[in-house]
């Protein structure tokens, strides 16, 4: 490789990745390969110019690549093309290019992204990166901000994001500090799609089912008449009386509020009928992108448009069981439920670009809407209080979650030494749950008991049954800025300073209410204790209400609803220096100042918040190095070193009580969590002996001051939250990837095809470290021992040790034609501590094993159109979800169920 090629590298990722987002390197239009993004590259297109013939997903390399670099003149080099980032880059990256999410046939980022070294899925959508949680990761869009949906987490999930909508994802483990000081494991930027070179149509469809699922027996209810779309139709809103309620600020049982006839209008068919589906339906799934550019004097004008929906079901069988016992020998709960999930996202994305002169603006939106409509039914038992009594309990609810972003770009050559780029964005997160219902009926089995042999509903707050409604509702608002200037002070310097800003404001609500029928029900004649026995919307008709009295409680009058904060302004300078042609540095600081709160926001007229405000605001200076030495031979070496933070999530400092229907958990936060701080280190080499092909082993180093730790306490097993004293993670990763071509074994179908080979491993171990002298400050507890809720040499929650992930395959280079297996092993993990005692319970462990899918890709042109068929197993060895306690011979299964193997069949047409 010449100098002037690895000069070219230098100064083009020095670029992209102090303006994040913004920067990209741009090949000649007519050698473009539209797969292939920059990290923040904003001008990507996935879609071939043929695509029935040609696939730019595995097109060979071409020669006289032209690299437009930011803030200099264009370079073109003649000879063999070069486009690894992860060589090129300053840091230790991993690019996922849209023919790589491809390639998994993954239908979100998150999936995909679990196939890159160190990261894994831990449920639904959360990335952790080598073994540390979500607050540890940070996510971007174009290199912008994001709000969460989420009332438990500020990190947005990225289950959220279809692949559909996304043209490349780089994540970054090393710190740079033109990124946001919480930096933890790393950083993901997403990179959406935006204008293009050449003019496209796409359109797509697809059919899925599993095994488990798909056919068999599930459950679901009326709700709403849009609900196959994700949207309710205004049915599950606050009725009149309750609205009413909700708008005077009364509280019910303090002020005159009469809560029966609030009672009477909350339960009908429409929502409290859980109804059987004898043969669930299959998933379906549709797309529609198009994009084309237009020329405006010395000007492009481009557009690029894209929707997509889906519908799918999932039905589990779950087990749930919980013990208060360290050895665990007898049980609170033992439960079998059945839930089916009906999961429908509606997303679009528009965005706009205009290019000349080496001048670009851009302005993209997005939108995605995303619905769980759950409905389940569990029975088991309590035999640790209730003995051989059975319990059935009901559950109806509706999950929205919403992302609208927009977001405005500029990048400006100001001089040809001198580059400018600025952005700016809006983001608004949303999440609404409108009248979760849950209904337990109890039988007693007792012959003392007349209706000892039914399953009744005596509305008496669990004695005999309960009922209750929760209305949640959750907005965030996040706006964001930043501008970055860049100078080349000679051929071998570059230096960057940039600014950055941004403010999050949330607010969340939840109203929680509890049915209570009258005292007197339970010594009533036999014809009104009967009517216990009813389904729910009978139980709770409105006749039925008023003739027995029934009312409301709130259970939650002391903090149902909270503000929170998080505004960050920073500032930076770095360098990137060429010291000679095999040394190179990359070096800055960064000053972060962050200001934090979440208080409660006054709801009641005559019962003020029972919790206090929280207040965090920390500035801090946040140096990175890395160096890097080419040792020849396409060999190279990277040492890094860097300081981070990470700072509490909102809900984690809010001292109320929140129950996560997800994991059956109850949680509370602590207002006394303070910022974690991190020192990062890491050694790596790298070998890319071939175009495309790598090999790369990497040892990692994180020490974390006052890591921020759950622990589980009280006879409700409530999860809650602490600064640990300290811990180490420390770890190893190893990459290979090899292409064979397989010309040499003879015959028209091997011609032009290879095996694709793609191993990573990763090894991880972290250790709490906890003194007999250290302590910890927990909200209202009375011990402030450290070792009273954190055990010496535990591991980080959501670490695995081991994570292997294989992809195996044959493909044509000359057209789309695809045959991968992608095998992922995960270890055990820990998912939630034990409940705290002497002795402590055993954490509970997460069990991933081992998962097999395959993916076909095949392109064809039919009627002169250009196609792509996609087939996918997903889950082949039918691994099922173990969540479970162990203390000896006893095991208890917290969250366990079987999952079946996916079955999809996408068609593609490119018009």
């Amino acid at each position: 490789m010449s100098t002037t090629l690895r000069l070219a590298g230098a100064l083009l990722l020095t670029s992209a990745l102090t303006a994040p987002g913004l920067a990209h390197a741009q090949t000649a239009p007519e050698q473009t390969d539209p797969s292939v993004s920059q990290p923040g590259d904003t001008t990507a297109s996935d879609t071939p110019a043929d695509p029935g013939a040609t696939s730019a997903d595995s097109a060979p390399p071409q020669d006289d690549l032209e690299v437009s670099i930011p803030g200099g003149s264009e370079i073109v080099v003649t000879g063999r093309r070069f486009q690894n980032i992860e060589r090129s880059s300053n840091q230790v990256v991993s690019v996922l290019s849209s023919a790589e999410i491809a390639r998994t046939g993954e239908g979100n980022i998150a999936g995909a992204l679990a196939h890159v070294p160190g990261l894994s899925l831990v449920g639904s959508g959360f990335v952790y990166v080598r073994g540390l949680g979500d607050r540890y990761s940070l996510a971007l869009l174009n290199g912008l901000p994001l709000p969460s949906p989420e009332p438990l987490k500020r990190v947005v999930p990225l289950d959220l994001f279809p692949t559909g909508v996304i043209a490349s994802s780089l994540v970054q483990k090393s710190y740079s500090v033109n990124y946001p000081g919480e930096f933890g494991g790393g950083v993901i930027n997403l990179t959406t799609k935006a204008t293009p070179n050449q003019p496209f149509l796409k359109i797509s469809a697809g059919i899925s089912g599993d095994t488990f699922t798909t056919g068999n027996l599930g459950y679901t209810y009326y709700g709403s008449k849009s609900d196959w779309l994700g949207y309710d139709d205004g049915s599950r809103n606050p009725p009149p009386a309750l609205q009413d309620y909700f708008d005077k600020g009364l509280l019910i049982g303090t002020d005159n509020v009469n809560s029966t006839a609030i009672a009477r209008e909350l339960v009908g068919w429409r929502n409290a009928v859980i109804q059987q589906y004898d043969h669930t339906p299959v998933n379906v799934s549709a797309s529609i992108s198009a994009g084309k550019t237009f020329p405006l004097g010395d000007l492009d004008f481009g557009v690029i448009a894209a929707a997509g929906y889906s519908n799918k079901y999932l039905t589990r069988e779950i087990r749930q069981q919980l013990s208060q016992s360290a050895d665990l020998s007898s049980l609170e709960k033992d439960f079998r439920q059945v839930s089916t999930d009906q999961r429908t996202t509606v997303n679009g994305l528009l965005g706009f670009g205009l290019e000349g002169n080496g001048n670009k603006l851009r302005w993209t939106t997005l939108y995605i809407h995303d619905t769980l409509k759950k409905a389940s039914l569990a029975f088991g038992q309590r035999p640790a209080q209730n003995g051989d009594t059975d319990f059935i309990d009901q559950r109806t609810a509706f999950y929205e979650r919403q992302l609208f972003d927009t977001q405005a770009v500029a990048e400006l050559e100001l001089t040809p030494a001198l580059h400018l780029d600025a952005r700016m964005s809006y983001a608004n997160s949303k999440r609404k749950a409108p009248g979760e219902l849950t209904f337990e009926y109890v039988r007693t089995n007792s012959d003392a008991d007349p209706f000892g042999q039914y399953f009744v509903n005596r509305l008496n707050n669990g004695n005999g049954g309960d009922g209750g409604i929760t209305f949640s509702d959750l907005n965030e608002d996040l706006y964001a800025a930043g501008i970055d200037l860049s100078y080349r002070a000679t051929p071998s310097l570059s230096l960057t300073g940039g600014l950055a800003y941004s403010d999050t404001k949330r607010t969340s609500s939840r109203r929680d209410f509890l049915f209570l029928a009258p005292n007197e029900w339970l010594g009533s004649p036999y014809t009104v204790t009967a009517i216990g026995m009813l389904r729910p919307d009978l139980l709770l008709a409105p006749g039925v209400v008023d003739a027995l009295g029934i009312t409301l409680i709130e259970t939650d009058p002391g903090t149902p609803k909270f503000g929170a904060g998080l505004t960050t302004k920073a500032g930076y300078l770095k360098g990137n220096w060429q010291v000679t042609d095999n040394i190179a540095i990359d070096a800055g600081v960064r000053y972060e100042d962050g200001s934090q709160f979440t208080k409660p926001i006054p709801v009641f007229v005559s019962v003020p918040p029972s919790v206090p405000e929280a207040t965090l605001q920390r500035s801090y200076w946040l140096p990175a190095a890395t160096l890097t030495f080419d040792l020849q031979n396409s060999m190279q070496i990277r040492l890094n070193a860097s300081k981070t933070i990470a700072r509490p999530q909102f809900r984690e400092l809010i001292a109320q009580p929140y129950y996560d229907p997800e994991s059956n958990r109850p949680y509370r936060g602590n207002p006394l969590l303070v910022d974690s701080e991190l020192f990062n280190a890491e050694a790596r080499f790298e070998w890319y002996f071939a175009p495309e092909q790598r090999v790369s082993l990497a040892g990692f180093y994180k020490h974390i001051d006052k890591p921020i730790e759950a622990f589980v306490t009280g006879v409700d097993l409530l999860t809650s939250y602490a600064n640990a004293p300290k811990a180490d993670l420390y770890g190893g990763e190893l990459e290979v990837a090899k292409y064979w071509p397989l010309q040499s074994v003879g015959g028209d179908f091997f011609d032009g095809r290879r095996v694709v080979t793609i191993l990573n491993y990763t090894y991880t171990k972290s250790k709490l470290k906890v003194g007999a002298d250290d302590t910890v400050a927990v909200y209202g507890a009375a011990s402030t021992i450290a070792s009273d809720y954190f055990r010496d040499g535990a591991p980080l929650t959501g670490q695995s040790d081991h994570i292997v992930n294989l992809q195996l395959g044959l493909e044509d280079t000359d057209r789309l034609s695809q045959q991968t297996f992608l095998l992922s092993y995960a270890s055990d993990r820990v998912v939630s501590r034990g409940l705290n005692g002497s002795p402590p319970q055993p954490d509970v462990i997460e069990r991933p094993g081992i998962n097999l899918d395959f993916v076909w890709r095949e392109g064809f042109t039919l009627f002169g159109a250009g196609m792509e068929a996609k087939f996918e197993a997903r889950n082949i060895f039918g691994q099922g979800h173990q969540e479970f306690q162990e203390a000896g011979d006893n095991r208890i299964d917290i969250n366990t169920y079987d999952v079946g193997t996916t079955l999809a069949f996408t068609l593609g047409i490119d018009l």
